[in-house]
């Protein structure tokens, strides 16, 4: 911008300042407006009350946890990244650091001209943003169960690694790169115990791990999928 170019813009400022409101007075009309919406949603929920669906179960295993549809960018992030070392950096980092540069644009780009054309650094970032949330959210939004079990299983297995998925396993024990971490890795278990053993643990269990003998008198075949799956998991060659 040359002083010619500055000095038409400072001019223009100062005509338009001059036009304004006071700043009170603007502070004033939005906290009317928000008393007003607060007011009505009040009405709103005492008139017609708030659905807040079934009460929730906390022993079951059928569950799947998702979040709001507005963080849906922040979970499909969350999946992206696999190692446990990185899931700080995946839920924090990432974001903070994206945040302030954002917060820091106006002052790489102090541009005062309002064509986008003319401003290529605000525009790229904030279509590179809204392209990248965007993206993200719509990964999110179709991702499948966090309880899936991602790994290659043969078509003799798939119905043995669903009802894994289907019976909380997921909740403790992690299998390829999902699950839990609070009990053994289930990954490989397969080269270190067989089908019997395996039974034996699923009926007989340590604590706090529940015990699938019900189960296993209840549906029995299930259960042998069950263990014929687990039996299966076992390291590549």
């Amino acid at each position: 911008m040359n002083a010619r170019e500055r000095e038409q813009y400072l001019r223009e400022y100062s005509v338009l300042k001059g036009q304004g409101k006071p700043f009170l007075y603007s502070v004033a009309k939005d906290s009317v407006m928000a008393c007003i919406t607060l007011a009505v949603i009040i009405l709103m929920a005492i008139l017609f009350g708030a659905e807040l669906g079934e009460k929730a179960d906390p022993t079951t295993t059928t569950y799947t946890p998702r979040p709001e549809w507005y963080f849906f960018f922040l979970f499909e992030l969350l999946r992206v990244v696999k190692p446990p070392e990185l899931v700080f950096m995946a839920t924090m980092g990432i974001p903070t650091i994206c945040l302030v540069l954002l917060l820091l644009l106006p002052f790489f780009d102090r541009s005062p001209v309002r064509n986008p054309l003319r401003r290529p650094i605000a525009v790229t970032a904030g279509l590179a943003t809204i392209a990248a949330m965007a993206y993200l959210t719509i990964l999110g939004a179709l991702a499948g169960s966090p309880t899936e079990i991602e790994l290659e299983v043969p078509p003799n297995q798939q119905r043995g690694a669903e009802v894994m998925a289907s019976s909380g396993c997921l909740a403790c024990h992690k299998v390829g790169d999902n699950g839990g971490t609070l009990g053994p890795d289930l990954t490989t278990i397969g080269d270190t115990l067989g089908k019997d053993a395996i039974a034996r643990t699923l009926v007989n269990p340590t604590s706090p791990m529940p015990s699938f003998r019900n189960f296993q008198q209840e549906k029995p075949r299930e259960f042998d999928e069950l263990v014929n799956f687990v039996a299966s998991l076992r390291s590549q060659d």
